[in-house]
């Protein structure tokens, strides 16, 4: 992992923001009327999605995917001028938070400047033309790190933003040589000591594919040489699967102990229930009493905690990344215990805390457990809303639930699990925290 990472990110939340998606007007100044309220939900990061000119050549819908760059160097005009993105970028910083936005260095547009100015960057089949190597990505071509001078222009775009934001979101970094991610973390870091780097790794499913087909995609492990933190993709197709039913909860929870074994100490994947690419998570669990306990459950997670835009007011229409559709405000409002769940992660878990699950398959409760040297944590969480008795590790006694101020009894070793979420502390000599 990457020498210099802050532990404090692992408590830390992240809000990630669609422009096009958020408001009426979809634009940059538009966003700054709401950073207060993002700001209460606890949130210590604010994503932007890419900001960038939108290629035209080729796009998807009538508007374009925004992880089609056509300009590196640019703000796409829809959200307003370089001085309106600063303004943001003022606003944002003025409330608290840190500014990270997205960078798309695996491909670019069909028409972007840079094939215009540096054709000679671009990877080309074997007939000689531009193109994409994996997937249905009709709207991109790929780059080919294996041209240093593209290296030198992308670490300078790099810089030319960290005069601004305090971090990168790495679109497919999977695909970039982890030694360019290596090398832009060191220049980037005289321009903005700090510097956050998040890794959007692939899906284990998909990295074994691009290897085999013998294409570069750096695993996990390598990539925290570089990065700050990554998605948990390499254990979401079992976190998918249980959802769905279609495995046992310890499938799922199995693979989360076994990123707690094999990863350096200090780890960090960003923690999820849904994003830009996943399906809203209310449109998968319908019942809102089973989410209270997923949601309890992502904020106790070891790693940074992302929440999705419109995930607060438990949107279940998935924002078109090719159209303009701004997320509904409507739906059941969950701010206030979001704010809470931040409180916890702020206050309570440890940035140095082991981490170890254990699965109640008949009755899908997850037991986790988060330890330091001065206390344990305890989450008990029933995902399908189920009572029972759970075993914990936690002497007989008389504990809080951090979550409602209510007791938690355990006795013969066991807590009577009623259906809703619990957390609670004690101390490493067994005592109530």
């Amino acid at each position: 992992m990457a020498r210099d990472t802050d532990v404090k990110l692992q408590n830390q939340v992240i809000y990630s923001v669609y422009l096009r998606a958020h408001t009426e007007e979809g634009t940059f100044r538009a966003l700054i009327p709401d950073l207060d309220r993002i700001r209460a939900l606890g949130t210590d990061i604010v994503w932007l999605m890419p900001i960038h000119p939108i290629g035209v050549k080729g796009k998807k819908g009538s508007l374009g995917c925004p992880y089609a760059n056509r300009d590196y160097r640019a703000v796409n005009p829809a959200y307003g001028t370089m001085e309106d993105f600063i303004a943001l970028s003022e606003a944002v910083h003025a409330r608290g938070m840190k500014l990270m936005i997205d960078v798309v260095y695996n491909h670019t547009s069909p028409d972007s400047v840079l094939l215009r100015e540096h054709p000679e960057f671009f990877w080309r089949d074997s007939e000689g033309r531009v193109g994409n190597k994996i997937g249905d990505w009709a709207d991109v071509i790929d780059l080919d790190y294996a041209n240093p001078g593209l290296w030198d222009y992308q670490i300078e775009s790099l810089c030319l933003w960290a005069r601004y934001v305090d971090g990168f979101r790495c679109d497919v970094a999977s695909f970039v040589n982890v030694e360019f991610w290596k090398m832009a973390r060191a220049m980037v870091k005289r321009v903005r000591p700090g510097c956050i780097w998040l890794a959007e790794t692939v899906h284990q499913s998909f990295g074994n594919y691009v290897r085999r087909v013998g294409y570069y995609s750096c695993r996990d492990s390598e990539a925290f040489d570089a990065f700050d933190l990554e998605y948990e993709y390499d254990v979401r197709e079992a976190f998918d699967r249980y959802v769905r039913g279609a495995c046992a909860l310890s499938a799922w929870l199995d693979q989360l102990n076994f990123q707690e074994a094999v990863y350096p100490v200090n780890y960090n994947k960003m923690r999820f229930l849904e994003n830009h690419d996943q399906p809203r998570f209310a449109a998968l669990v319908e019942d809102a009493a089973a989410r209270e306990n997923w949601e309890a459950l992502l904020f106790f997670l070891k790693g940074t905690t992302l929440l999705y835009a419109g995930q607060e007011f438990s949107c279940t229409h998935q924002p078109s990344l090719f159209e303009r559709e701004v997320f509904d405000r409507t739906g059941r409002d969950i701010s206030a215990r979001l704010r809470r769940l931040s409180d916890l992660k702020h206050g309570v878990l440890g940035a140095d805390d082991a981490f170890w699950a254990k699965a109640d398959d008949e009755n899908h409760i997850a037991v986790l457990g988060r330890e330091n040297g001065e206390s344990r944590k305890i989450g008990v969480f029933s995902l399908r809303c189920r009572s029972a008795a759970v075993p914990v590790e936690a002497p007989d006694g008389v504990y809080e639930n951090l979550l409602d101020g209510g007791q938690i009894r355990v006795e013969e070793g066991r807590i009577h699990c009623e259906g809703k979420p619990v957390v609670f502390v004690l101390a490493k000599d067994g005592s109530e925290k």
